[in-house]
């Protein structure tokens, strides 16, 4: 399986796609005014100590609050022990230092953690544990006994015995690799700890690399073939950056120079536009309907048009089969997390789910965001879980609409008309008025007109005061005004 990464450079956005096979798996954007904080470390001050959710809130110097819970200050406990309570480790007023797991999400503020990682090409270092460990993703046994040896070794010569973690990219790599690495790290952690010493609270101390580079560390794997960047001046730099601290990666980056557009290379854009909508169509003729909640993401599969050629349980399976590799890319291109419900059309034979179940499975195996599975329900659901440190892309790109205000739907025509009803009379009963001006958009005015004349001529003679209409285009179907004269 061929991989690239593009890079689209624009004057305060960058823009990252990861692309498998000629079709986009996942997309990164990072803008000037909107910088995500994932993996940033900050002096904060403990503003409120809450015993009953074992957790506080941490002013880290962004719009809102941040939240911090007692699990993420101190390693589990081991087996008969108990955890200590945010009592024993916090108080109000506090400064502590901290680092930015996920980002401020709707209305949440961001969660915080003080167990800091700082992660590098090959390894993450942690300053407050003692832990030597390898990324689960690497899964030959013989590998994995041989970097924790290393890795052994090289931490007994440390004071203090800082944790280290083997990240998938250790793979291969020797000693000498793994040791420089080390020394890099211990090196910046020192410059971080300096600057935290003096920093104020609500201050950065130190924030993650440019996504342009943040891509050489996170998403270059064996398996990339090239990086291309539209801009010369940015490549140059990205290049620099590898020469340094990821050499491999230093041949592979080039400039694109092409005449389209670089997102428009195996219409990386129209995927962007694509993933922006609810509906996702499929090949056999079915279809996905995807709805982002705050609380989880609902993903319900339909067959369509789609008929089949042989019986309806031969259809519903393919249907399924085609569907699951489909979720498992909007997951990934969407970058939808937390607790996510998959209705797949149901299937009356066993054999069936578990061909969707593992076919499903397969296709989460290439995502680089920890996903956990479980089995069909009695209800035929499949529930799951992915990991989620950063926005979706829907959440980054899009904002509530401004008629529907976020519900996806609006009222309609003959709802409004009878708001205006409601509202002139309760105007009536407030203002001693000559008569009422109606302002409401064109297809509202319309209705009064024609549909609801009689109603209309009812209400003046009741009120035994006149009602003008005036149609404003600049209005939303919503929107009205009632104007005593």
């Amino acid at each position: 399986m061929s991989t690239e990464i593009l890079v689209n450079i624009g004057p305060r956005e960058t823009r990252v796609a990861l692309v498998e096979s000629g079709a986009a798996q996942e997309i990164y954007v990072q803008r000037a005014s909107r910088h995500g904080l994932t993996g940033n470390v900050y002096k904060g001050a403990v503003q409120r100590v809450l015993p009953g959710m074992q957790a506080a809130f941490v002013e880290i110097g962004l719009e809102r609050t941040a939240f911090l819970h007692a699990a993420d200050m101190v390693p589990p406990p081991a087996e008969g022990e108990s955890a200590p309570t945010i009592t024993q480790l916090l108080h109000e007023g506090q400064h502590v230092l901290v680092q930015v797991l996920k980002d401020p999400i709707g209305s949440k503020g961001a969660r915080l953690s003080t167990l800091l990682s700082i992660p590098s090409r090959y390894l993450v270092l942690l300053p407050h544990e003692c832990h030597v460990g390898v990324s689960a993703r690497i899964e030959d046994e013989g590998e994995r006994e041989r970097l924790k040896t290393i890795l052994d070794e090289i931490q007994s010569r440390l004071s203090p015995r800082f944790g280290v973690i083997a990240r998938t990219a250790a793979e291969g790599a020797d000693a000498a690799a793994l040791e420089a690495d080390l020394s890099f790290l211990l090196r910046l952690w020192k410059a971080i700890s300096d600057k935290a010493a003096s920093a104020k609270p609500g201050t950065l101390v130190h924030g993650d690399l440019p996504l342009s580079m943040r891509i050489l560390r996170d998403l270059l794997g064996t398996d990339v073939e090239r990086i291309r960047i539209d801009n010369p001046e940015e490549s140059r730099r990205v290049k620099q950056f590898a020469q340094l601290f990821v050499p491999e990666a230093a041949p592979l980056i080039e400039v694109y120079e092409g005449a389209a557009p670089i997102f428009d290379l195996y219409g990386v854009e129209d995927d962007i536009n694509r993933a922006l909508e609810r509906r996702v169509d499929l090949k056999s003729g079915g279809h996905l309907v995807i709805d982002q909640t705050e609380a989880m993401t609902t993903v319900d599969v339909n067959t369509g048009g789609y008929t089949g050629h042989r019986n309806l349980d031969e259809t519903v399976l393919k249907t399924n089969l085609e569907a699951a590799q489909a979720i498992a890319r909007q997951l990934r291109l969407r970058n939808l997390g937390g607790i996510i419900l998959l209705d797949f059309i149901d299937m009356k034979s066993e054999d069936h789910r578990a061909q969707v179940l593992r076919a499903f499975e397969k296709a989460l195996a290439a995502d680089h965001a920890r996903t956990q599975l479980y089995p069909f329900s009695p209800l035929g659901l499949i529930e799951m879980t992915r990991k989620r440190t950063r926005e979706s892309l829907g959440h980054i790109l899009c904002e509530p609409c401004p008629s529907c205000q976020g519900r996806g739907t609006i009222k309609t025509v003959e709802t409004v008309c009878h708001e205006v009803t409601r509202e002139v009379q309760r105007a009536a009963r407030q203002f001693e008025a000559k008569g009422f001006l109606v302002l409401a958009s064109p297809g509202v005015i319309q209705q009064l007109v024609e549909e609801d004349s009689m109603g209309l001529a009812e209400l003046e003679s009741s009120l035994n005061r006149p009602i003008r209409l005036q149609a404003e285009s600049a209005y939303t179907q919503e929107s009205f005004d009632v104007v005593p004269l």
